[in-house]
């Protein structure tokens, strides 16, 4: 995927909030510390750094969400993540009550709370920042397939 793909579609996936620009891709993927899992109508971007790793971002075309293809992404990531780091770790709006649940069937926990961290146009939505331990066992419902 071209980071001029991976805008558009993050900006498809991400309305309410600021997306992220080609150019901000580009720099990410040339970085040797970042990893991206691509899969039709989504992907995943994630780092790995000094034994953990970071769900930089993640998305799904909004006309291809509740298809699984999030979970297949996460799963992914989980499991590469696994062999260059042992917590994972990822930022999620408060108010995306899907992710949360999504990230919740990946073990992850909330663990900290950054007040007014995603800027929205009416009023700014507080940040949850979420661990999990890595090797992950398996999924609490399904293992991606």
């Amino acid at each position: 995927m071209t980071p001029d793909a991976l805008a558009e579609l993050h900006s498809a996936a991400f309305s309410k909030d600021r997306a992220w620009s080609a150019d901000e891709f580009r720099t990410l993927i040339d970085s040797p510390y970042c990893r991206l899992s691509t899969a039709p109508k989504g992907f995943a971007l994630w780092r790995a750094v000094a034994g953990e790793a970071e769900l930089l971002t993640i998305a799904t075309h909004p006309d291809h969400q509740r298809q699984g293809i999030a979970t297949k992404l996460m799963y992914q990531w989980m499991r590469s993540a696994q062999d260059h780091a042992g917590t994972a770790f990822l930022e999620v709006a408060a108010d995306n009550a899907g992710a949360i649940a999504l990230y919740g069937d990946f073990g992850f926990e909330t663990i900290a709370r950054r007040p007014d961290y995603y800027a929205r146009t009416n009023t700014p939505v507080d940040a949850l920042v979420m661990q999990a331990p890595l090797p992950f066992t398996d999924l609490k419902k399904s293992s991606g397939s």
